[in-house]
């Protein structure tokens, strides 16, 4: 049962120093914040015309293969 009782601890201890997870999460939100400041960037550079077709071109590239 001690042996059990160690084993558990060692997990328990290397889950909590494990910081991995973490990481994935600072950078989620990072990528998250540039694409909005991209995103408001665009917005504010282009008219809503230009950026709505702007936004088309970006979402027919990605769906198809019809990209121009």
């Amino acid at each position: 049962m001690n042996k059990f009782l160690t084993t558990v601890d060692r997990s328990i201890r290397s889950f909590a120093k494990d910081e991995d997870g973490a990481q994935v999460v600072e950078y989620a939100l990072i990528i998250a914040v540039v694409s909005i400041a991209l995103v408001v960037a665009l917005r504010a550079l282009t008219t809503g015309a230009t950026f709505n077709t702007f936004i088309n071109r970006v979402n027919t590239c990605l769906t198809s293969t019809a990209c121009t």
